[in-house]
């Protein structure tokens, strides 16, 4: 690929493949076509169903109790179903005082036809931007202007295609000030520039609208929307030149270190941003996901790079052009791609605070990481592996959570224990890779999280600490872990200290040569994707657990097979592709999706489900995002009737000319933008709340 054809991105392999509104131009950008290539785990894990016969979890998790010290009340919400039987420090008041009915109601919408170019919202509300690709951060730094962007300029401006976020109060403003925190995931260059940019220029901007942002907020009170502060104190944006610290076993091993980094602590940069999670000492946890989509490899003369989906061929944005070491063949940095694929933890807090990468919760397409204090007070953060066929992760801390001991809690990461999931049905004879309920039922069962790292000492055999946190893929094949479809957000609620795990979807489950349908995962050519729910036998640090399927996704009146935890499936709307993961105050999970019921041409959104009593299992569908979108980082504000979302890709699969959606701003051709507007999609932030 010449450099002047790089950034059109004409080789779609997923194109006429995708399910459901899924673009093929997501998948290159994305993921780098990860379902167009082979099966990254391809390990001989006995199979669930073999197991089982012979043997027969944004968001955040926050706690209301345990955040104390920071008063960071406006986080993700934080309950979840069946009061706890445990009051620990780890779970919020409400726990402790049954559940209520939540303050937002609303009339569900219906389902809305993908080719709809605008937000859909419930009767009675509105919706607004709070910030948007482009918009100057600093003093000083330029309003945006499409045509005429430079790297010096986006530098200073909020990033493209917004994931994770979360909004956490400013301690002593009474509700009135807060910072928001945003990761940005990845660019798409054939929307965002003319075609007569250069190819170089191209690159610098798209490099940096990656990475993260921080900035503050400010409303009138508590009942007005907010509006983000440039030039506040707090902001921050991270660029590919920012320096990380890099924390616990790994730091210093040679599989860490390059030409630029001899000693192996400290990496520029972080990429491929997903979900996170924020803990409860008020700092941001980002997850680096789709980061081999940025390196050359040889997969073919490196293991590592073939289990993590590393290729020779040239990246889509050629940032190799520019800097060796996104090519790691050249000797100098054969270890660069080592230093991606951990949990970042941020500082919203101070902005000369150098940001960390956690080498101990291991390296692999981290979606996220959600915290939660086990009674015990040790830490435990779960995190899935993104990518079909792998696994459900657990680390547990070594130290301590003390209440208020701000500068202690933030060392809770860099040292414990790693687990990896193992399911066990007991219905496995009866699955038939429909997605069919068992003849008792339900889909549930039992699991062990088995150790790869206990203690400071591998358990793992033939390998050492340090290559089992940087190879945590190749460790977790040796024990024999359950494939699972795709686990994204997993987050644990602070109502119950149920652990809710989003299985995306995973069409390539029942292939020849694949493994077939199990009871956690229970359906062929899964499509639609389903939720785990998981609980601890005793608290989270436990090494042995239980686990039912809260739902089974996709679209009834078509002719899915569906289970809403025994709800009437006539009576749900319908869900596909479960995605980022929230909880309400009162106990309610939030859904967003990225994949909308597939077949039926339907627009991604976010849905409210009931984790108790007799609507258990009921998903109501809140709002749907623009063409082309998809919907992310939920933050759940109940109690002042206010939901937020990141709209990520609008117009994905239009073009810089014709472009195939106008949000946020809504500037249709052959009209002038007004000073700060557009005439292009651009990934943003907004809030909805009631008119009233």
């Amino acid at each position: 690929m010449s450099e002047t054809t790089a950034r059109k991105f004409t080789l779609l392999p997923m194109l006429g493949h995708t399910k459901g509104k899924r673009s093929a131009v997501t998948c290159a950008l994305k993921c780098d076509n990860a379902c167009a290539g082979d099966v990254c785990n391809t390990s001989s894990n006995s199979y669930f169903r073999d197991i089982a016969s012979a043997t027969m979890s944004r968001r955040a998790a926050l706690g209301l109790g345990a955040a104390g010290a920071l008063a960071v009340a406006l986080g993700s919400a934080f309950t979840s179903a069946e009061p706890a039987v445990a009051g620990g420090p780890g779970l919020a008041p409400a726990a402790r005082e049954g559940f209520a009915q939540s303050k937002l109601k609303f009339t569900p919408i219906a389902p809305v036809d993908a080719a709809v170019d605008a937000v859909t919202v419930p009767e009675g509300f509105t919706w607004q931007p709070v910030i948007r690709w482009g918009d100057p951060i600093f003093n000083g730094t330029p309003d945006f202007d499409l045509n005429n962007q430079t790297a010096a300029a986006q530098a200073q401006q909020f990033g493209y295609n917004n994931d994770y976020t979360d909004i956490l109060e400013i301690p002593g403003t009474k509700g009135r000030r807060a910072v928001l925190f945003a990761n940005h995931e990845y660019t798409n260059e054939n929307i965002m520039f003319p075609a007569s940019m250069p190819a170089a220029e191209v690159r610098a901007v798209g490099a940096a609208a990656h990475g993260l942002t921080v900035v503050e907020l400010e409303r009138k009170n508590t009942t007005k929307p907010w509006s983000y502060v440039k030039g506040a104190p707090l902001n921050r944006r991270f660029l590919n030149n920012t320096v990380y610290e890099l924390t616990g076993p790994a730091a210093g091993s040679a599989l860490v270190k390059t030409k630029d980094d001899k000693a192996g602590r400290f990496i520029k940069g972080t990429l491929g941003n997903c979900a996170g999670g924020t803990t409860p000492w008020g700092t941001i946890l980002s997850g680096e996901e789709n980061f081999n989509g940025y390196f050359i490899g040889d997969p073919v003369t490196s293991a590592s790079d073939k289990r993590y989906g590393i290729t020779k061929e040239p990246t889509k944005r050629r940032w190799e052009l520019d800097d060796p070491r996104f090519d790691t063949r050249n000797p100098d940095y054969k270890n660069e791609a080592n230093r991606f694929g951990w949990i970042v933890e941020v500082d919203p807090f101070d902005p000369t605070s150098t940001p960390k990468k956690h080498s101990s919760l291991g390296r692999f397409k981290h979606e996220g990481a959600n915290v939660i204090v086990a009674d015990s007070g040790h830490v435990v953060a779960y995190s899935g592996d993104d990518e079909r066929f792998d696994y459900l992760y657990k680390f547990v801390s070594k130290g301590k959570y003390k209440e208020g001991d701000r500068k202690h809690n933030m060392t809770l990461l860099s040292e414990g224990d790693l687990y990896v999931a193992k399911f066990t049905g007991n219905s496995a004879t009866q699955i038939d890779g429909k997605g069919t309920v068992p003849a008792d039922g339900g889909f549930d069962g039992t699991g062990e999280w088995l150790p790869l790292v206990v203690d400071g000492a591998s358990e793992v055999p033939g390998m050492t600490v340090e290559q089992v946190l940087v190879y945590t893929r190749l460790a977790a094949d040796k024990v024999g872990p359950t494939k699972m479809d795709r686990c994204e957000d997993v987050q644990p609620s602070l109502h119950t200290g149920k652990v809710y795990v989003a299985c995306t979807n995973n069409t390539d489950r029942g292939l020849p040569g694949k493994e077939g349908a199990t009871e956690v995962n229970p359906r062929n050519a899964n499509r639609d994707g389903h939720i785990v729910e998981i609980t601890e036998t005793g608290d989270q640090t436990s090494t042995k657990f239980s686990w039912n399927l809260l739902m089974v996704c996709g679209d009834p009146s078509t002719g899915d097979v569906t289970y809403f935890s025994g709800f009437p499936v006539d009576k749900v709307s319908p869900i596909s592709c479960p995605d980022n993961l929230a909880f309400d105050s009162v106990g309610n999970l939030w859904i967003s999706t990225d994949g909308a019921p597939s077949g039926i041409g339907k627009a991604d959104g976010l849905f409210k489900v009931t984790l108790d009593g007799a609507e258990r299992g009921k998903v109501e569908q809140f709002l749907a995002v623009p063409r082309d979108g998809e919907t992310c980082g939920p933050i759940i504000h109940d109690d002042e009737r206010t939901v937020f979302v990141s709209v990520q890709h609008p117009g994905e699969d239009g073009s810089f000319d014709v472009p195939n959606s106008y949000f946020p701003d809504y500037v249709p051709a052959g009209t002038t933008p007004a000073p700060g507007q557009a005439r292009a999609p651009r990934p943003s932030v907004i809030q909805v709340y009631r008119q009233d």
